[in-house]
Parts: C-alpha cells; sequence; structure tokens
C-alpha cells in the first residue's frame, strides 16, 4: 500500500519552487544593474541637456540633478528587487510548509495502512475511519486511499461463521468500509464528496452493504464479484454518465437492489453474469439515454425485476437500451410488468428460453423496438398480455419456436409491426393473440417456416391492420375482423 502512494505521489512530491541558482541570477542581477544605471545616466543627461539648449540664456547641464534623478530611479528598482526577493523567500517557506504537511500526511497514510492489517477488529476498524479522514484532508491523494479501501473489500473473505477461514469481526470491517463509502457518495456538492472518483470491487464478496442514495459519477466495478447472501441496496443511487460493471458477477443467494435508482446516459454491464438465486430488482428505476446489458448472463434461478413492487412503479426507459443478446434462460424469472419504454430498445437476439419466464404483462411501448431476433424457444414462455405497444416495432426475425408460448393475450397494438420473417421456424409451442386490439399496423409471417406451431387469435379485433399469414392458415378469430 505504501509503494502505491510513493507511485502515485511523484508528480506531485516537489514543493520548493524551480528558482534559479544565486550564482546565475547575482551576476546577471549586476550587469543588468550597471547598464541601466548607464543607460539612466546617460539618457537623464539628454533629456536635461536638450532642456537647457532651449532656454535664453542657455544655461549648463547641472550634473547634481542629474545624479540625483539616476539614483532616485535605481533606489525605486532596488525596492522592486527587494520585493522580488521577498517573494521568493515567501515561496521557498510555503514550500516547507507544503513539505511538511506532505510528510504529516504520508505518515498519517502509513499508519492507517498498517491499521487495516492488524489481527485485531478494533484496530482494523480505526485504521477505516482513519484513512477515509485522510482522504478528505488530502485531496491529491483522495483517490489512492479509496483505492486501498476497495483492495481492502477484494482481498479474501470468508463470510461463513462456522467456516476455518472466518475473522472474527471481519464483516463489521467490511460493511464499514461500504457504510463510509456512502456517506461519501450521498454529497455530491461538498468538497469532501467521492462522487467523481473510480471504485474497483472486482472479485469481491458480498453478503450486504448498503449505498443508498449514492451518486456514482465515476467508474464503478463489481467486475467477478459474489453475492451470496445479505442484502445490497442502491435504493435511490444516482448514476450519471459512468459506468458499473456487474461483469461476470454470480449472485447465488441474497437481494441486490436498484429500487427508484437513476441511470443518465451511464452505462450497467450484466455481461456474462451468473443468476442461480437470490433477487435483483429494478424496481421505480429510471433510465434515460443510458445503456444496461446482460449480454451472455445465465439465468438459472432467482427472479430479476423491472417491474413493479411494493412502494415502486415499473421501470421507465427514455431513449435507453436493455440488451439481453445472448442471454440463457433455464430457471428464474425476469419480470417488466407495467414497465415503461420510450425511444428505446430491448434486445434479446440470440437468447435461449429453455426455463423460467420472461414477463412484460401490462408494460407500455412507445416508439421501442423488442428485437428478440434468432432467439430460441425450446420450452419457455414470454409474456406480452395486456402489453401497450404504440408505433413499436417487435421482431422474431430468424427466432426459433421449438416449444414454450409466446403470449400476446389482450395486447394493444396501434400502428405497430410485429414479424416473424427471415426463416422464423414454428415446428412448437404457441403464440397467442386471443383478445389482442389491432389498429393499424402489421403482423407479418410472410417468409416464416411452419412446421407444427399454433397461431390463435380468439377474440381479438382489427381495424386497417395488414397480416401477412404466409406458411400459416389463417386462424378462425381472423376471419371475425369488422
Amino acid at each position: 500500500m505504501a509503494s502505491l502512494l510513493r507511485r502515485r505521489q511523484a508528480p506531485r512530491g516537489r514543493y520548493t519552487p524551480n528558482l534559479w541558482s544565486v550564482w546565475i541570477v547575482a551576476p546577471v542581477a549586476l550587469v543588468v544593474v550597471g547598464a541601466l544605471a548607464f543607460g539612466l545616466y546617460h539618457g537623464v543627461y539628454g533629456l536635461l541637456a536638450d532642456a537647457a539648449r532651449s532656454q535664453r540664456p542657455r544655461k549648463p547641464v547641472n550634473i547634481n540633478d542629474v545624479i540625483k534623478t539616476t539614483v532616485t530611479v535605481l533606489t525605486l528598482v532596488g525596492a522592486v528587487l527587494a520585493g522580488i526577493y521577498a517573494y521568493r523567500k515567501q515561496l521557498l517557506a510555503e514550500g516547507d510548509a507544503h513539505r511538511a504537511d506532505a510528510d504529516q500526511l504520508a505518515d498519517r497514510y502509513t499508519t492507517a495502512a498498517e491499521q487495516l492489517g492488524h489481527d485485531q477488529a478494533a484496530v482494523r476498524l480505526a485504521g477505516v475511519y482513519a484513512l477515509a479522514r485522510l482522504a478528505d484532508d488530502w485531496q491529491e491523494q483522495r483517490q489512492v486511499c479509496i483505492d486501498v479501501l476497495c483492495a481492502y473489500l477484494r482481498m479474501p473473505y470468508e463470510p461463513d461463521l462456522t467456516a476455518p477461514g472466518h475473522k472474527q469481526g471481519e464483516r463489521e470491517v467490511r460493511q464499514t468500509i461500504i457504510r463510509v463509502i456512502r456517506d461519501h457518495l450521498q454529497q455530491p456538492d461538498t468538497p469532501d464528496s467521492w462522487c467523481s472518483c473510480n471504485f474497483d470491487f472486482t472479485g469481491a464478496t458480498f453478503d450486504g452493504g448498503d449505498f443508498t442514495r449514492s451518486h456514482f459519477q465515476g467508474i464503478t466495478s463489481f467486475h467477478g464479484a459474489k453475492f451470496s447472501g445479505g442484502r445490497v441496496n442502491f435504493d435511490g443511487a444516482r448514476f450519471s454518465g459512468g459506468t458499473v460493471s456487474f461483469n461476470r458477477v454470480q449472485f447465488s443467494g441474497g437481494t441486490v437492489l436498484f429500487t427508484g435508482a437513476a441511470f443518465s446516459g451511464g452505462t450497467v454491464l450484466f455481461g456474462d453474469a451468473e443468476f442461480s438465486d437470490g433477487q435483483v430488482s429494478f424496481s421505480g428505476a429510471t433510465f434515460s439515454d443510458g445503456t444496461i446489458s446482460f449480454d451472455g448472463a445465465k439465468f438459472s434461478g432467482g427472479t430479476i425485476s423491472f417491474g413493479i413492487s411494493a412502494g415502486h412503479l415499473g421501470a421507465r426507459f427514455s431513449g435507453g437500451t436493455v440488451n439481453f443478446s445472448g442471454a440463457e434462460f433455464s430457471g428464474g424469472r425476469v419480470i417488466f410488468n407495467k414497465a415503461q419504454f420510450s425511444r428505446g430498445k430491448v434486445h434479446f437476439n440470440r437468447a435461449r428460453f429453455s426455463g423460467g419466464t420472461v414477463n412484460f404483462h401490462s408494460a407500455e411501448f412507445s416508439g421501442t423496438r423488442v428485437i428478440f431476433n434468432e432467439a430460441q424457444f425450446p420450452g419457455d414462455s414470454v409474456s406480452f398480455a395486456l402489453a401497450t405497444f404504440s408505433n413499436e416495432r417487435i421482431s422474431f426475425n430468424g427466432a426459433t419456436f421449438s416449444g414454450g408460448t409466446v403470449n400476446f393475450f389482450s395486447a394493444t397494438f396501434s400502428g405497430s409491426a410485429v414479424s416473424f420473417n427471415r426463416g422464423a421456424e414454428f415446428s412448437a409451442g404457441t403464440v397467442i393473440f386471443n383478445g389482442a386490439t389491432f389498429s393499424g399496423g402489421t403482423v407479418d409471417f410472410d417468409t416464416a417456416i411452419h412446421t407444427g406451431t399454433n397461431v390463435t387469435l380468439d377474440n381479438a379485433t382489427f381495424s386497417g391492420t395488414t397480416i401477412q399469414w404466409g406458411p400459416f392458415p389463417q386462424p378462425a378469430g381472423y376471419l371475425r375482423q369488422p
């Protein structure tokens, strides 16, 4: 830790001003003063001589006047040089003071780092608070202090109290570090704010933690972290323009909450994450022109919710992107019930649904693209029941339906286009439009491949909608359109 500080401090470690050597300054000053005196003498003499010649009768130049004028000017120059010398001494004194401060801060850093490595939990706790206070006092090395706290959380940790590797009081030390970080992230407009700093929790183990109402404006990484239990809370957090990475994270238990969080132009990455248990909730979160990606994630259990929950509405997406491309759903639930999408994109390209549920029940789509291109449905259900689509494009182009259900029960399509083209293959399963309302727009199966999937439109109503059935026989419900 101390070597990390020395590497970071080197560019700022010089506090003495860059002043010229006295052996250079003194001769130069003597030459300049001599030249100035010589020039002044002859200049003043010339001026007085010109004035004397213009008088009648002519008067000789008074040498005493020339000398007094020259001495007066040189005295002023000497005063300026004395001021410069005094300023030079002040710079040197300030350099000494800064150097003394830096030495004191470095000593505090060394002491705090040693405390963090102590065997007793109470001493480690004192080190946490000492390092946090040092980060507040030492703005130049604030990021270093934060890096040390994050490095502590990345160290091996055994949360099981009965396991041989468990350290007494370690959970309280780790929870204290998280609380200290949270407290400094709740003050975006204060001098002690850490909001614009970076946080590296790569590979850390979390069995709880509270980041409520934190403001993240830098880069935050949970890459490869493990959430094995407890409750990690990001309620009301703000992510503005930065990047939060949960790539390759393992969710094997516990709860991670982003309820009411706001993502403004930022990016949240869950690429290749594994969800085998637990709950991740984005209920009530708002996404404006940002991106949340679950590219390549694996869902074998647990629940991810962007829908309504106790005290929170569904998530709202405005101009952002939700990406589940290449994700594998073999269990668990992904819920978007009553979520609102406007101008954004929802990607499930090449996703595989072999178990579990993806639910867009009562979701609202306005000017959004929902894309399931080349997705595989061997035995799962995707529900858009009671969803509202206004001027949308919903694409299942190239998808494979060998089992499971895609349900648009009582959904409303207003000027929307639903496409099952480019070789979408239906060999089993069901696509349900029962009770749906179509007003304008199109539903297109024109280039699909149909060998056994059932498409139903019982009690569906159509007004100005065009359906290209391609290889499908027209269902009886379609014949009852007004």
